[in-house]
């Protein structure tokens, strides 16, 4: 419930704090005191976007801050709060504050956020209802979660949900394989042209370093030829020339003995030389190279150098391109195999999705007459007699997010009219009800722990305000029930009673809330039927049950 509520600077409040408790809460207030006041910062609680026209006059801002103490539905708020990265609640008390001057600011549990985020927070601690506020009511996905909570149906609900989101996977998953298959098809086509016309290259590192060399040779081949020449006559004369010193050396030997060790090194000296001159001969020869080999070497370097242009700077390059491509191909080539399993995913995941729905269609099902029934009651309480309330069920081609089916809650206030979507009833005054009538027959499933109803019963009278205000005393047994009200009907049933005030001073206006009880109490109501006296005082005090004591303890209100 909302405990306590705190106001500064908005509008005619210039610092309020209001202690609210459990039950039924009726604020009144003669027109214009301000009521208003507490729907709009309600208002800013729960995430509307700030008006700077709210700021008080002559003051530079303005802030309102509730505390609510939660139960029900405290672990699915401390979910939602830590999913935005945010404080949980400390024990089950949950704060949030609005401040809003040069700069806006919104605060929750003390951590800053963004008004989307409060706005989403808001949703799971406030149902506010205003004499044009049933948007909620007319919305087929609220209908459809009305009837999912009164059927008990949450954990169909979220096997439901789970399927839906894997299918979903597998649909996307399809899709976006189909939306690339003209170009897996054109890629196809050219990895498979790449990796054969690299691989039918038969590349080899070391063929291709000897291709490169008897490359250069065969450009090079006439003056090679011409220098080996020259080389090997030079060798040849040399030799020649070291025959006769070495019979020289000979006949030296014979007469002086001594030289032996000092010409030991000729003989080995003329062998290498002799050596070198054959080494020589054999390399002119090599040069003497085909025309129709240095033709094919040229084709092939040829061949190489268009690959390297196309997949890399070395051959290196290109070998390690062929192996990538290789792969991809290997990756994308079974396109079909691929195309039919992720479509067997699909089947089968829509497969489980529409048991899934099945079972949760067969809960609502079950549950929609009685639902019906039960908000037809409560109709009949609020003065619709002779109304008739169904639910209509429509089945969907495609499995939707929230199950195989939408519905439509139908009215028909008179007998012999056809029965109509709620979201046509043009009636403020009959949309007040039935929505009153909706939140009655839902009161034990509804987790959203204050219901604020703003002037709901402005044309309703007599005895329908009566059951109007029965209706919401029966909602603040299970709920906390704020009702803002001309009706003394609805007022006299309320646990706790405040009067909007309004005070000049100086020519300042100044509005705030005063608990009232005892005979302040039987005054008010007094005045709300039409004026203090005898006679109304006798109704008012006749109209507040016995179960509402006249002097009616009330939580401290501080202004």
């Amino acid at each position: 419930m909302l405990s306590v509520l705190k106001i500064k600077n908005l509008a005619l409040v210039d610092d309020l704090t209001w202690e609210l408790g459990p039950g039924l809460i009726g604020i009144t207030g003669t027109t214009g005191a301000g009521k208003s006041m507490i729907v709009g910062a309600l208002k800013l609680v729960l995430g509307e976007r700030a008006n700077h026209d709210l700021i008080r006059r002559g003051e530079s801002s303005c802030s309102v801050e509730a505390i609510f103490e939660l139960s029900g539905n405290l672990d699915e708020v401390n979910t939602l709060l830590e999913d935005a990265g945010l404080d949980p609640c400390e024990g089950n008390s949950l704060v949030v504050k609005r401040i809003f001057g040069s700069g806006n600011k919104q605060f929750v549990n003390c951590s800053p956020c963004t008004l989307s985020i409060l706005k989403v927070i808001g949703s799971y601690l406030v149902d506010l209802h205003g004499p044009h506020e049933h948007q909620s009511l007319l919305s087929q996905d609220r209908q459809l979660s009305m009837l999912d909570a009164y059927a008990h149906a949450g954990e169909e609900h979220a096997a439901y949900h789970e399927s839906y989101r894997q299918w979903q996977i597998a649909v996307a998953e399809l899709k976006d394989f189909q939306n690339t298959r003209q170009v897996t098809d054109q890629e196809i086509d050219l990895l498979r042209f790449q990796v054969e016309e690299i691989s039918a290259a038969s590349l080899d590192r070391e063929e291709v370093a000897e291709l490169e060399q008897r490359y250069r040779q065969s450009l090079n081949s006439s003056r090679l030829v011409e220098n080996a020449n020259q080389g090997v006559d030079l060798i040849s004369a040399a030799v020649a020339n070291l025959t006769n010193a070495q019979r020289c050396i000979r006949e030296l030997e014979k007469f002086d003995p001594a030289i032996i060790d000092r010409v030991a090194g000729f003989d080995s000296a003329r062998v290498e030389i002799e050596e070198l001159e054959d080494t020589l001969r054999e390399y002119r020869d090599e040069l003497d190279i085909d025309p129709a080999e240095i033709a094919q070497i040229e084709r092939r370097i040829d061949e190489i150098e268009t690959l390297k242009r196309k997949y890399g700077q070395t051959v290196e390059d290109v070998i390690a391109y062929e192996l990538k491509a290789r792969e991809r191909l290997n990756s994308v080539d079974g396109r079909a195999e691929e195309l039919e399993r992720l479509s067997n995913k699909v089947v089968s995941t829509e497969k489980a999705l529409r048991s899934a729905g099945r079972k949760l269609s067969k809960k609502r099902e079950k549950a929609a007459p009685a639902l019906a029934k039960d908000i037809a009651t409560h109709l009949d309480d609020l003065g619709f007699n002779q109304s008739v309330f169904e639910i209509e069920f429509e089945a969907h081609d495609s499995p939707g997010s929230r199950g195989l089916e939408s519905v439509d809650f139908l009215f028909g206030p008179n007998p012999g009219e056809p029965l109509k979507p709620l979201r046509v009833i043009a009636s403020s005054g009959e949309m007040s009800r039935v929505m009153l009538a909706v939140k009655s027959a839902l009161a034990d499933q509804d987790q959203i722990p204050l219901m604020v109803f703003d002037e709901i019963d402005a044309n309703v009278g007599g005895e329908i305000a009566g059951a109007v205000g029965r209706k919401m005393a029966y909602l603040g047994e299970r709920h906390q029930v704020v009702a803002i009200t001309h009706m003394p009907q609805v007022a006299a049933l309320a646990d706790r009673h405040f009067l909007v005030t309004k005070i000049v001073e100086n020519d300042v206006t100044n509005s705030g809330l005063e608990p009232i009880k005892g005979q302040k109490r039987v005054n008010e109501l007094a005045r709300m039927l039409g004026g203090i006296g005898p006679e109304t005082l006798a109704l008012a005090r006749k109209m507040m049950p016995s179960s509402v004591p006249a002097a009616l303890p009330s939580p401290a209100l501080a202004r």
